[in-house]
């Protein structure tokens, strides 16, 4: 999601050398991007802050930077504290009720407003002066990992992720749609459009694959941890569509350029649909009351029931549809 203000930024300040901060679990997504020149590995925790150590470690990463400017897309107070205390004399950041105080350009956002993560990232890069229009999201697909997928799938195919909803900032399995529900779309994606099924997962998601795969009428191809980020990228760009739940992955393939089908259960989609260009991507979700402030708000107070409170298979087939003809 914050690689749209990437975009916004490098086309800023086109001869900078940008150094993105990104823990080790998900540094893949970011490392062989066009606008980055280097790295900076915050280690494997999903917000490298929290513990002291990890606070000590990245505020000393900081320093030895010497960086001229921070641009900060995290809303705690703790990553606000170490940009102040990095000694970069210029700190644009997220201000959610006060915890921007390390900042000194600072974008106030209300966290009771259902905004798309994208566009809140976007404006930590207009208060630098920054143009926004046209910055999507974006992620490169490179022409050997294209010959790849080619050569491993030679008919038309859709891509089926089951997965998400579990990574180190967040553990949430109410996130999937149930497998017996993504195995019977997959199946009337295969009969109407006479396309080879693709199951997709990393290496920790054999069973829900697994599960999805017992389900299925008609066989499918997996690819379970053994495609590399760049190839996933490829596999989706190929592919007639790419369905997921509301998780990175999803996100990544519609930033790759994918057609994109996101489920959302209970996740808004006014803040976590794709943020692509127009006819890129569809947000799939049965409107239903979800807690103001967020995904993880919600759960704490609300259990779904995708039965209850979801989107049922033949209405995402029927979007589904009228989504591809629109591309068509």
């Amino acid at each position: 999601m914050a690689t749209a203000c990437l975009k916004a930024l490098r086309q800023h300040y086109p001869d900078a050398h940008i150094t993105w901060a990104v823990g080790g679990w998900s540094k893949q997504v970011v490392e062989n991007h066009p606008y980055v020149d280097d790295i900076l590995d915050t280690g494997h925790a999903a917000l490298p802050v929290k513990s002291p150590r990890g606070f000590s470690r990245f505020v000393a990463q900081l320093r030895a930077g010497y960086f001229d400017l921070a641009v900060s897309l995290v809303r705690s107070p703790l990553m606000s504290l170490a940009v102040l205390l990095s000694g970069i004399p210029k700190r644009a950041g997220l201000d959610s009720n006060g915890r921007g105080f390390g900042y000194n350009l600072r974008a106030r956002i209300n966290p009771q407003r259902p905004e798309n993560e994208a566009i809140i990232y976007l404006r930590v890069a207009e208060l630098l002066g920054a143009e926004t229009i046209g910055c999507y999201t974006n992620v490169p697909v490179t022409s050997e990992s294209s010959q790849f997928i080619q050569q491993e799938l030679s008919q038309p195919y859709v891509v089926i992720n089951p997965s998400g909803g579990s990574n180190p900032g967040m553990l949430m399995d109410s996130k999937r749609y149930p497998p017996e529900k993504f195995a019977k779309l997959a199946d009337l994606l295969s009969e109407t459009y006479n396309v080879q099924l693709i199951l997709l997962g990393g290496p920790a998601d054999g069973q829900i694959i697994q599960a999805v795969e017992e389900e299925l009428r008609h066989p499918a191809k997996k690819f379970v941890g053994e495609l590399s980020f760049v190839q996933i990228t490829a596999l989706a760009t190929n592919a007639l569509i790419y369905i997921g739940n509301d998780t990175g992955l999803t996100h990544y393939a519609a930033a790759a350029g994918a057609k994109t089908a996101m489920i959302l259960g209970p996740s808004d989609p006014a803040r976590y649909a794709p943020y692509t260009e127009p006819n890129q991507s569809i947000a799939l979700w049965k409107p239903v009351d979800l807690a103001q402030e967020g995904v993880v708000a919600h759960a704490k107070h609300t259990e779904w029931d995708w039965d209850r409170d979801g989107i049922d298979v033949e209405d995402a087939f029927a979007q589904i549809q009228g989504f591809l003809r629109g591309g068509q």
